[in-house]
């Protein structure tokens, strides 16, 4: 999508506008960077406090070290990888932008932008894991005192994550369109940045699959030889992978879900900015920057959220965390409000309209968050019905997992369908006195404003994810340093409302690339309208007002062809993911069974496996198949 989006880009001169407000802008962007700054400010202060508590028994630093360093050693290895892919990917930009004369002026431009996205996105993910592989182990301290201080430490230590990544789009985005003068000339500008959500999605797609296969084989080695052939319990300090399992988590859930929300929040960003621009003679720059200004809602309503989140020792800690979503997506709703009736203002205009618009997009985040639970929690029915069928042997179970499994896509299917249908109407409704741009561009502007609200709790949303792999952490730690039994308790009471968290994140991550991969596709269609518009108009004809580029003509064999290929390349992929964590899995399994031949010790507990083999194994095993 990113590539055709950067193909698309051809054209710069735009068709001259007489925009609706004198408001150049300039207040709105300071406003969204000054956000953006405090919020970095704020994650700081929530590092250092989360790294100045106490870090428990010797035996538990022990084993936290060990996480740590294999975690630092994964991300450095990694982003190595990706650094050189990027840099190569940044030539090619730049030198096939030249091969035009109608892009080579833009091509600095691009790979600048393409560079910061990437650097942001690794960033981002690097800081987000710094931190969680940090309080972890905070976090099992804490939980010798109370379950709410435990609640509390792995919270504070994933919205570092979450305030970092949403925060560092906002501020990528915001300060590339102000240096390549997006205040003097903030049509072209928007068009310009879609290299910042190339490069985020370049570090998204490889922090995801490397920090995938890295967790997941672990995973799987890990009970494969320790639970089901050792009978030992899942982290029993005995078991060789337990540490490379424990690493995995945080290289592949915080780094690798921070880079993949990243890449939501740019693509957003600069999607949205482009639609913006189609229709600057009617909210003028301000629907150029609205986009930016949503974010810094979503950064100081995540912040509240984070705060207000407590629970009492009889209480579950989802209660707790779903009363933090609450808040944050009230306060996002009315800033929400607020930034519509100011920003997306006009004699024609109609707010309330473009205000259900967000109202929808919330409604969906809110409802991924609903059907995730729905699905993952053991108190309802698809869970319990895999419980039950495990009764019956291992068959059954696998039978009703997958029939689950593939239950699952048509409920959020059905609530992305909706939000896209309900979202293009009320935008048409919402611009429907406007003359001179037509229903198409009114309703995609619309679906839009949807997707920046489903965003708009997005840093909360990634704070409950890295909370996830923390109390999954923090319960090994106390299994390893044999922990008294109330206090394991309270860890798993942690860790599985974590395991609910991270099955959440990734609906949400699913549903808002979703929208946001509609959003970047309309962008593209409005790129391909002004080029259209352009040829035609040197060829000295001209376009009728209004008129839009929408059909997609799927009786064309190119256009069939193309869609048939697209679908096969999601199964491909997958495909190569799964054997890749297959290959890994073998390697961890092999490595496991080898140290408990040639050690028996360790099974009697006299003497400790060697956790960095293990590491060493899937480290490099996972980048290579990355």
């Amino acid at each position: 999508m990113y590539v055709v989006s950067l193909l698309a880009i051809a054209v710069q001169e735009q068709v001259p506008f007489t925009p609706a407000s004198a408001d150049d802008g300039r207040m709105w962007l300071w406003i969204a960077l000054g956000v953006g700054v405090l919020a970095l400010g704020a994650a700081l202060m929530l590092a250092r406090a989360v790294i100045a508590a106490d870090t428990g028994t010797a035996d538990m630093r022990a084993i936290s070290d060990a996480i740590r360093e294999g975690a630092e050693a994964f991300l450095k290895r990694q982003y190595r990888t990706i650094g050189a892919i990027a840099v190569v990917l940044a030539v090619l930009l730049f030198f096939g932008y030249h091969l035009s004369p109608r892009t080579a002026p833009f091509a600095l431009k691009t790979v600048v932008s393409f560079l910061m996205g990437a650097v942001c996105s690794a960033l981002a993910g690097y800081t987000g894991m710094y931190c969680s592989i940090r309080a972890n182990i905070r976090t099992a301290s804490a939980a010798r005192t109370s379950l709410n201080d435990a609640l509390r430490m792995a919270l504070h230590g994933g919205a570092v994550t979450g305030l970092v990544v949403v925060a560092l789009s906002l501020l990528g985005v915001g300060v590339l369109f102000l240096f390549f003068g997006g205040l003097e000339n903030p049509q072209a500008v928007p068009y310009q940045l879609v290299g910042f959500g190339f490069g985020a999605s370049l570090v998204a797609l490889f922090a995801q699959l490397g920090g995938g296969i890295y967790t997941k084989a672990a995973d799987v080695g890990a009970d494969l030889v320790g639970k089901v052939e050792a009978g030992i319990p899942e982290d029993d300090p005995r078991n060789p992978a337990v540490i490379a399992d424990l690493v995995g988590d945080n290289v592949g859930d915080c780094a690798g879900r921070g880079a993949d929300l990243f890449e939501s929040t740019a693509a957003e960003n600069v999607g949205a900015m482009i639609l913006g621009a189609a229709l600057y003679p009617v909210f003028g720059v301000k629907g150029i920057l609205f986009p930016l200004i949503v974010h810094a809602i979503n950064l100081i309503a995540s912040t509240v959220g984070v705060f207000v989140v407590k629970t009492r020792e009889d209480e579950d800690p989802m209660h707790a965390l779903n009363k933090g979503f609450y808040v944050t997506s009230a306060l996002a709703l009315a800033g929400f409000a607020v930034a519509v009736y100011t920003m997306l203002n006009g004699p024609l205009v109609q707010p309330l309209w473009l205000l259900g618009c967000g109202v929808i997009g919330l409604g969906t985040a809110f409802l991924f968050v609903w059907i995730t639970e729905y699905y993952t929690e053991s108190r309802y029915r698809p869970v319990k019905s895999i419980a039950e069928a495990s009764l019956t042997g291992p068959a059954t179970n696998i039978i009703s997992g997958l029939a689950v499994g593939m239950e699952t896509p048509a409920a959020p299917v059905l609530v992305i369908s909706a939000a896209l249908l309900l979202s293009y109407y009320f935008g048409v409704q919402g611009l429907a006195n406007v003359a001179g741009i037509s229903d198409y561009a009114k309703g995609i502007y619309g679906t839009a404003i949807a997707t920046m609200g489903m965003l708009s709790c997005a840093a909360y949303i990634l704070a409950m994810d890295t909370f996830g792999p923390i109390t999954d952490n923090a319960g090994g730690i106390i299994e390893m340093s044999h922990q008294p039994h109330e206090i394991r308790e309270r860890t798993d009471k942690l860790d599985s409302a974590g395991n609910t968290t991270k099955a959440l994140t990734k609906g949400y991550a699913i549903g808002s690339a979703s929208l946001a991969a509609f959003l970047l596709f309309s962008a593209y269609l409005e790129q391909i309208k002004t080029i259209v518009t352009d040829k035609v108009a040197h060829a000295g004809g001209y376009m009728p007002q209004g008129w839009s580029f929408t059909n997609i003509n799927l009786a064309q064999i190119p256009v069939f062809v193309g869609a048939l290929l697209g679908a096969m390349l999601t199964y491909l992929f997958s495909s190569l993911a799964i054997k890749a964590v297959g290959r890994t899995a073998q390697m961890v399994v092999q490595d496991v069974r080898a140290q408990f031949k040639e050690n028996p010790g360790i099974m009697e507990g006299t003497s400790k496996p060697d956790y960095a083999r293990c590491v060493h194994i899937v480290t490099g095993a996972a980048l290579k198949e990355m």
